[in-house]
């Protein structure tokens, strides 16, 4: 079932979205060579107590860490585990945040230290790709129109978009109707309405757009094992737009 959400609970999605955001503003100092995944997985769950919320996706369909950490060709939920990370390494965090009743949900990709130039171009069109979905995030037009435009513009620069993991519905749970595919047609699928929140959240891959998934059962990493890099938005459907909930600042670039 579609909730549509009324002014007071998508503000309150946006306090929870905020202090989300200021977390993955820490993490662009805080990520570096030498440090793991598992640091992150530890500091990523400080912030998000110290403030009085909750890491949600902690317990969420039996999941364990407050973060997915995904690394290099690994495409989503990966693991946080304590692997040294490396000079040029991609690292895509996953988190969502419950404050006071309200659901957040964004990933960031961070390079490790210094990017090749395959990395610091895989990450640009994957970010561009996120906000050309969210322009299409208006209220009457459609579903597809958010994958038309991503699917279009990715694929034109060369690039896979991942068909097996796709944006959802958020609020008062994690993962809500409606399926937001990162591909598709223009004109076509579920109308936009006014209060609807969903996530937008494109995973590019520098190869094949097919996945294969580790015996773990949850992470999921490119078949041909190329580089993928994601980016993700809580966003709300509104008369004035698309409303970033989990706005970072950055969006006045792209």
């Amino acid at each position: 079932m579609i909730t549509l959400k009324s002014k007071r609970e998508i503000e309150k999605m946006a306090e929870s979205g905020a202090l989300l955001a200021g977390v993955h503003r820490a993490l662009r100092n805080f990520i570096k060579p030498g440090i793991t995944s598992w640091d992150i997985e530890e500091f990523v769950k400080n912030a998000i107590e110290s403030q009085g919320a909750i890491a949600a996706q902690i317990g969420y369909e039996g999941y364990k860490y407050a973060t997915c950490c995904s690394i290099n060709d690994e495409i989503c939920h990966g693991f946080p585990r304590r692997k040294t990370l490396k000079n040029g390494d991609l690292i895509k965090v996953d988190m969502c945040v419950e404050l006071n009743g309200a659901i957040s949900d964004s990933c960031w990709a961070y390079v490790v230290g210094e990017a090749s130039p395959e990395v610091a171009q895989l990450m640009d069109v994957t970010k561009k790709a996120l906000y050309l979905g969210i322009e299409q995030a208006k209220v009457g037009n459609r579903i597809g129109d958010i994958g038309h435009a991503i699917q279009t513009y990715a694929e034109k620069e060369g690039y896979g978009v991942v068909r097996d993991f796709i944006g959802h519905g958020i609020g008062p749970t994690i993962h809500e109707s409606p399926a937001v595919p990162h591909y598709g047609e223009a004109g076509k699928g579920l109308r936009l309405k006014e209060g609807m929140v969903i996530t937008i959240e494109p995973m590019i891959n520098t190869g094949t757009w097919k996945m294969k998934m580790d015996s773990n059962g949850w992470t999921a990493r490119t078949l041909d094992g190329g580089l993928s890099c994601q980016y993700e938005h809580s966003i709300a459907i509104t008369a004035d737009g698309p409303l970033i909930l989990t706005s970072q600042g950055e969006e006045g670039t792209y």
